[in-house]
């Protein structure tokens, strides 16, 4: 098989099966590559995102904690919790195990982890959960949709019944 190379316009093709004196047949020298955009022109990924939880988590001392920072999930963070014998015995408690793992700080705690979650008020565990779906889903779980009966748009949720399943 012969390959060719680049040439000139109007110009014969350059063959690999050429000789090895003859100077038409040295490699082609690639394009320089293309200068990196500004900083300002890429986008940066954000991980973290701050929320304040609608009640708040009570520590064993009373001290009630609201503002936290939750990180983006990687693959790995759903499915170590899978082989949790908890999630295994009770799937719901997937979601528990899960946001013990991408909640990063909470108000004052030196460590976040599933039992702070598993001992939080209902309504802060229901606003997490929806929290984690909204920033795992590039900001959104619902789709704008139109009624096919009466053209009336509205929207549709997207995300899963439970963390790890949308």
């Amino acid at each position: 098989m012969r390959r060719t190379t680049a040439t000139a316009p109007g110009a014969a093709p350059k063959t690999a099966a050429a000789g090895a004196d003859d100077p038409q047949s040295a490699p082609a020298v690639a394009p320089p590559a293309p200068e990196p955009a500004p900083a300002a022109a890429r986008d940066e990924l954000r991980t973290e995102f701050p929320f304040e939880l609608p009640r708040g988590y009570v520590d064993d001392s009373g001290t009630v904690h609201r503002d936290g920072v939750m990180r983006l999930s990687t693959a790995r963070d759903e499915l170590v919790p899978l082989r949790d014998v908890r999630v295994q015995e009770n799937p719901a408690y997937l979601s528990v195990v899960l946001l013990g793992r991408v909640i990063t700080r909470l108000g004052t705690l030196s460590m976040v982890h599933d039992g702070i979650v598993e001992n939080m008020f209902a309504s802060d565990l229901a606003f997490l959960q929806d929290f984690y779906r909204q920033i795992n889903a590039e900001g959104h779980t619902r789709a704008a949709v139109r009624c096919p009966h009466c053209s009336e748009p509205f929207e549709v949720e997207l995300g899963g019944s439970r963390l790890g399943e949308s």
